[in-house]
């Protein structure tokens, strides 16, 4: 009995510590918030009416169709209908005539060439011409880029004429060296820029050259001298290579008023020259310039394209100019691209751009010399109508002054 008795107390100790431990845990948990009221929805006050409809609606006295005045159409003004504004075309300019234009840009070129010449009458003028001054009048020459073999030889023939003259007053000094500069120059070269065809043709004439040269500027220039001399000019852009190329030659050729035949960017060269002779004939212009892409001389690949305008162009008719533009103040690199060229196309003419400035004079006799053929302009500025055909007898007078 007594551990029954026992059984039971412990029992109910157990059950009892047991509640303890759960009502212990439900006070140690938080019981959530309790839920908060809905707030009041309060609708939003009506937009407020403006002017009459703010008012109450009345009854107005209306009018019918029949007793509006309608207005007379016979008083009502005309409907002006404006025309598109018409582009106008632009303005043809007139270039200078290309009669004596070295002459009149005489002093300009002797501002910046007069060191050749002014150099050599100094060094002639000396009491007592030894070896030393011959040394430096060599030196002179050769650094006018005149060339080694054109400085030999006018050396020698200096030295003679100074010898057997004896006294050498400036004006004797002054007239002895343009007689020699002269005699270097050729005089007797035929500097005309051939632009006839002796066919029922038009004169074509292909301008070739280097890239930075100034090619495209020298043939729309040259397009400018040939207006002026009344010629009917057509332009061909065969520079396809070079971006903007045909648009900066067709800018040049809307100037003077000479149409531009020119093809799709990275066109082949070949076949615009072509068209652009076909046009010229069926138009009968009096002459054709073909511009071509600058290409580097040391890239035999587009040197053959060269070669392959040239063959196509002459399905037509011969072609009656071939002018080869050097820039002037490349000096001897000038030489190498000239011989180049020549290895590809005949070279009839040249064409010195840029021999204001840095150029030294000597570069005519010494691209003359290697090519042997003449410098038939010149370029001395960056006017339109800086272009001319080039006068030795000018030239010199320029490089000696008066």
């Amino acid at each position: 009995m007594e551990i029954v008795i026992l059984a039971v107390v412990i029992a109910v100790v157990v059950i009892g510590a047991l509640g303890g431990l759960v009502i212990g845990s439900r006070k140690r948990k938080q019981l959530p918030p309790p839920p908060t009221a809905a707030p009041d929805i309060t609708a939003p006050p009506a937009e407020p009416h403006i002017g009459d409809e703010a008012e109450t609606p009345r009854d107005e006295p209306r009018r019918t169709i029949e007793e509006v005045d309608l207005p007379d159409a016979s008083a009502t003004a005309p409907v002006v209908v404006e025309e598109p504004p018409v582009a106008e075309a632009p303005a043809i300019e007139v270039p200078e005539p290309t009669a004596g234009r070295l002459v009149r840009l005489r002093a300009r070129l002797s501002r910046s060439q007069s060191a050749l010449g002014q150099g050599l009458l100094t060094l002639l003028s000396r009491e007592h011409l030894d070896e030393d001054t011959w040394e430096e009048i060599e030196d002179t020459l050769l650094t006018a880029d005149v060339g080694v073999q054109p400085t030999q030889e006018l050396v020698e023939r200096l030295r003679e004429r100074v010898r057997v003259l004896g006294t050498r007053t400036p004006e004797e000094l002054r007239g002895l060296l343009r007689e020699e500069l002269l005699t270097l120059l050729v005089p007797d070269f035929d500097r005309t820029v051939h632009t006839e065809s002796g066919l029922d043709t038009p004169g074509i004439v292909m301008v070739v050259g280097v890239n930075g040269t100034g090619k495209t500027t020298t043939t729309g220039k040259l397009a400018r001298v040939l207006v002026a001399d009344g010629k009917h000019v057509l332009l061909g852009a065969a520079d396809t290579f070079r971006a903007a190329a045909a648009d900066q030659l067709q800018t040049w050729g809307e100037r003077v008023g000479a149409r531009t035949v020119r093809g799709p960017e990275g066109g082949d060269p070949a076949s615009i020259a072509f068209d652009a002779v076909k046009e010229g004939i069926a138009e009968s212009a009096d002459v054709v310039l073909i511009d071509t892409a600058g290409r580097l001389h040391t890239k035999t690949g587009l040197m053959d394209e060269l070669g392959k305008v040239k063959r196509v162009v002459e399905k037509h008719a011969p072609l009656d100019e071939i002018l080869l533009v050097l820039d002037a103040t490349t000096g001897q690199n000038g030489l190498v691209q000239a011989r180049v060229f020549a290895e590809v196309v005949d070279i009839t003419g040249i064409v010195l751009t840029k021999l204001d400035g840095t150029a030294k004079g000597g570069i005519v006799i010494a691209v003359q010399r290697e090519l042997g053929v003449p410098v038939k302009l010149v370029g001395l500025g960056e006017g339109a109508d800086d272009l001319a055909p080039f006068e030795p007898e000018a030239f010199v007078d320029a490089l000696i002054g008066e």
